[in-house]
C-alpha cells in the first residue's frame, strides 16, 4: 500500500464481519470496547455505538450492539417519603472531630 493512497472507509455491523473478522475484533479489545466506543447519532436522531477496527484495505467502524436503559419507571426520588427526619433539628455540630472521625 503506497503511503498516499486512501483506504476504503465503511461502518458495518459487527454480525456483517465474517467470523475470521469478528475473531480479531474480540482479540483488539479482550477486555470489551468500554474504553474504545463512540457514540453517532444518525439523521433521526437515534444512537449508534462503534468502535474501530482496520484492515489492510478498509477501515471499518464496528457498530457495536449497546443496551441503554431509558425506561421511565416511576422511581421515588424522596427515599424518607413524607415522613420528616425524627430529631434532625437536634442534631448539632459542634466542630470538634476526633481522629477517629477522620
Amino acid at each position: 500500500m503506497t503511503p498516499n493512497s486512501t483506504k476504503k472507509r465503511l461502518v458495518t455491523s459487527f454480525n456483517n464481519l465474517s467470523s475470521e473478522q469478528q475473531e480479531e475484533v474480540k482479540a483488539l479489545y479482550p477486555r470489551g470496547y468500554a474504553d474504545v466506543m463512540t457514540r453517532i447519532d444518525k439523521p433521526n436522531g437515534e444512537p449508534i455505538f462503534v468502535v474501530p477496527y482496520e484492515t489492510d484495505e478498509i477501515s471499518y467502524l464496528v457498530k457495536v450492539d449497546v443496551k441503554i436503559d431509558d425506561a421511565t419507571d416511576d422511581v421515588d426520588d424522596d427515599f424518607y417519603g413524607d415522613d420528616e427526619l425524627k430529631g434532625a433539628d437536634e442534631i448539632q455540630d459542634d466542630g470538634s472531630m476526633d481522629d477517629d472521625d477522620m
